[in-house]
């Protein structure tokens, strides 16, 4: 009886390791991402096997966010952290070393092709549909070596978002060919939009430059002012995540219309017309294209 019970035991004891194994490799990956456009990637690549946690949320503006100390306990539990790079989060990196993390790190945007000025980087490589390709591969690259079992999955998701991208991309490409290169140019808060001016053919007009937290000067102003009164500015358009004083002190001193908001460094919340990626990138061209349209 006594080696029954024995017996018994082991074999429960056998039993709840290797459920508890099974269930380990199967769960789901603990990652954190940096801001909301990289959420959405992420949680459209991994589907059911990632567990996502994002710092900076959506309508906020990652230049200047404040990491809390919650922040740094997230990071700790990871094992995957997604960050932009080029620069963009000035503030990661000291939060992933107080955290003292030692699992797998994933700069998203390893190997895009980035504007350059002299030694500065565009970091808004994401508004781009050839280098949101290079993070989709990068990111579904890191989910498989961390669950290899999963690995069809993921390939799976990852065939399935490039085809709507691409779908989504020769729509708007084909949109906007009907709108003639000389009257696509727009004033926004600041030069997040480089990327998409490259691939549209868009010229893109800023008081401001790269980083929010440069106040534009007087001079960067009055240069914007004088560039729109000598060209054919279709129209001028706030950013989620900017103050809009600014832009409608210049759409005041020059007659030019507010055309809208566009989305920049984040997305929208999720009943807004920016609360994917893949929405933020038809919002932003369509909205764009319909004022060029009204010239």
């Amino acid at each position: 009886m006594t080696l029954n019970k024995s017996i018994y035991n082991l074999a429960l004891l056998c039993f709840v390791f290797f459920s508890t194994t099974v269930m380990a490799g199967a769960s789901s990956i603990r990652v954190v991402t940096s801001f909301s456009i990289l959420e959405d990637l992420v949680n459209e690549l991994g589907g059911e096997y990632v567990n996502v946690l994002n710092l900076v949320g959506r309508n906020s503006d990652a230049h200047i966010y404040q990491p809390k100390p919650s922040d740094a306990v997230a990071i700790a539990n990871a094992e995957l952290v997604v960050f932009n790079g080029l620069e963009f989060e000035g503030w990661i990196s000291r939060l992933i070393e107080n955290a003292d993390y030692k699992n797998k790190q994933l700069v998203a945007s390893v190997g895009v092709d980035a504007i350059t000025f002299g030694e500065e980087v565009d970091p808004h490589a994401w508004q781009s549909f050839h280098n949101i390709r290079i993070y989709i591969e990068n990111i579904t690259q890191s989910l498989i070596l961390l669950r290899p079992e999963r690995a069809h999955s993921f390939i799976q998701n990852k065939q399935r978002y490039m085809n709507s991208l691409t779908f989504l991309e020769s729509q708007l490409l084909e949109q906007i060919e009907k709108t003639p290169q000389d009257n696509r140019i727009v004033v926004t808060s600041h030069d997040a939009f480089g990327y998409l001016g490259r691939e549209f053919n868009i010229r893109f007009l800023s008081p401001v430059g790269l980083n929010i937290e440069i106040e534009a000067s007087a001079e960067d102003v009055a240069a914007v002012i004088d560039k729109i009164r000598a060209q054919q500015v279709g129209a001028i358009f706030m950013e989620n995540i900017s103050n809009p004083r600014l832009l409608q002190r210049i759409a005041d001193e020059t007659d030019i219309a507010i055309g809208g908001s566009l989305y920049s460094d984040a997305l929208s919340e999720e009943n807004g017309p920016a609360s994917t990626y893949l929405n933020m990138m038809r919002h932003n061209i369509e909205s764009l294209i319909n004022a060029f349209e009204s010239i």
